[in-house]
């Protein structure tokens, strides 16, 4: 499944022409992503690649997303995926409420590739040590923050809030995935 993100009205992107998101769930609860990003991609900051691992904050400069909760219920997850090979995941029991880094969560595959005006990075999580969402139908929202090499930010998802960017807003989580 490809799906496109677009930016918020209030922050546009002069760099990035599209952001398309590949997605794939497999049993019993990984999730694959590939963003690909179109663009004058040297005319944005990429946080340079580390070792692979766990950090928070990635948010502040370009990074991608997935949220993720069950049909059902207030809590959901958020995992950050940042160029530098970072990643972070965070358990929330309500809207912006409750959070917590939970356990039981890998991002067992992480690449990223550069090719003229294409970006591409590919990630797999293990979320079985997330047992509320082992099994069922899962509401996701996907994003992206972009900034650009002025310091410019814009904000793309699946789906916006109203009013300013918010990707923890229920009108964020606008995609039902279904179990492998």
């Amino acid at each position: 499944m490809t799906l496109a993100l677009t930016p918020h009205p209030l922050t546009p992107c002069e760099a990035v022409e599209t952001i398309a998101v590949n997605l794939a769930r497999s049993a019993p609860a990984g999730l694959a992503l590939r963003f690909v990003v179109t663009g004058d991609i040297a005319g944005l900051r990429l946080p340079r690649p580390v070792e692979r691992g766990r950090a928070d904050e990635l948010w502040r400069t370009t990074c991608f997303e997935a949220f993720l909760r069950k049909e059902e219920g207030a809590g959901y997850y958020e995992f950050n995926l940042s160029p530098s090979n970072r990643w972070a995941a965070y358990g929330f029991d309500g809207y912006r409420d409750g959070m917590t880094a939970p356990d039981g969560v890998a991002v067992t595959h992480m690449t990223q590739r550069t090719d003229g005006r294409l970006y591409e990075m590919v990630a797999t999580m293990d979320l079985a040590g997330l047992s509320d969402l082992s099994a069922g139908d899962w509401r996701l929202g996907l994003s992206a923050v972009i900034e650009e090499a002025d310091g410019r930010k814009s904000y793309w998802a699946l789906a916006h809030a109203p009013d300013k960017p918010d990707f923890h807003h229920p009108a964020a989580f606008a995609y039902d995935l279904e179990p492998a």
